[in-house]
């Protein structure tokens, strides 16, 4: 069982992905925010983050930068899912340190097997 960190303001995509996730085993703690998911992996670092790109306050791009800037949450794995699918966005994301990115509207047994993956891998931290 894993700890994942998802942030994702939309209430329906966030519970379908906490529901699938929760069945599949994982704990799965929810921000509704930038601010509230930086302040929750400073508090108990998790196992994986997910992060939508466009929410309310700090964008997921803009988490992402203070993850991996963080010495202690730089090698916790990210996969950003969000609606944001040109492919200057997906590359932000993938240089930004994610090791996967997730466009929406996105299949919940894909996304389950991508959550899987990125925790058997072991993520080399990020150089800013």
């Amino acid at each position: 069982m894993a700890t994942i960190l998802l942030a994702e303001d939309e209430k329906q995509i966030a519970d379908m992905i906490a529901f699938k996730l929760t069945n599949s085993g994982h704990l799965v703690i929810r921000a509704h925010d930038g601010e509230q998911a930086i302040k929750l992996a400073r508090a108990t670092p998790p196992d994986l983050i997910m992060l939508d790109a466009m929410m309310p306050g700090l964008t997921g791009f803009e988490v992402l930068r203070q993850l991996k800037s963080d010495a202690t949450l730089r090698s916790v794995p990210v996969i950003m899912v969000t609606a944001k699918g040109h492919e200057r966005d997906v590359l932000n994301g993938l240089r930004g340190g994610a090791v996967d990115y997730v466009v929406k509207p996105f299949s919940l047994k894909e996304l389950a097997a991508r959550v899987e993956l990125a925790l058997e891998k072991e993520v080399p931290p990020t150089t800013l």
